[in-house]
């Protein structure tokens, strides 16, 4: 019985050493390795938003003439549009569009007025001429030639005494019924 227990116990060691020896090496002490950044896809930084300005609607309407700001303003005061003949200083100017602004549910003359129109050079002349024969003053300024009513006949005027006001540019004109409402036409055409 003794020789049994020893061949037994002998046979366990064996198999503890068999399986030792197809059992992973022991960890080696960490060596410091240089830090290596691989980017993962999901630490791909995501492109910049763009701060490049939208390009226009396809087609010149008063809703798309002047800033999203103001049209939202308008309607929320329940305003509507409507289009008008765009006659600048004798000249109608039949690819633009000038629109008229107001609550047309009541009884008013009350409302905002804006346009834009492409001009050929012959036309922008043209305009300008008569604009000048009727008393509109004239101004040279860096972003063009502004043609503004005179004020004492003016039903209305900004913050620098400016009432209705055309502004030419090179190829197109836009108005509104203050030279500072000017910036709220951002139709480029």
């Amino acid at each position: 019985m003794k020789t049994r227990i020893m061949s037994a116990t002998a046979g366990v060691v064996l198999l503890i050493a068999a399986l030792t020896a197809c059992a992973a090496p022991e960890a080696s002490p960490a060596t410091p390795t240089p830090d290596r950044v691989t980017p993962s896809p999901a630490a791909t930084p995501e492109p910049a938003a763009s701060t490049a300005p939208e390009p226009p609607a396809e087609e010149l309407t008063c809703e798309s003439m002047i800033s999203a700001g103001t049209v939202t303003a308008l309607t929320d005061a329940g305003w509507t549009a409507q289009s008008k003949e765009f006659v600048v200083g004798g000249v109608e100017l039949t690819d633009g569009l000038l629109c008229f602004w107001a609550d047309y549910s009541v009884g008013s003359d009350h409302g905002q007025l804006y346009g834009w129109s492409p001009t050929t050079s012959e036309e922008a002349a043209d305009a300008q001429a008569g604009l000048l024969a009727e008393g509109w003053k004239r101004e040279d300024d860096a972003a063009g030639v502004y043609f503004t009513e005179d004020p004492q006949y003016s039903m209305g005027t900004d913050a620098d005494g400016y009432g209705m006001t055309y502004l030419f540019g090179d190829g197109w004109v836009k108005f509104a019924d203050t030279r500072q409402g000017l910036i709220l036409v951002e139709w480029t055409g």
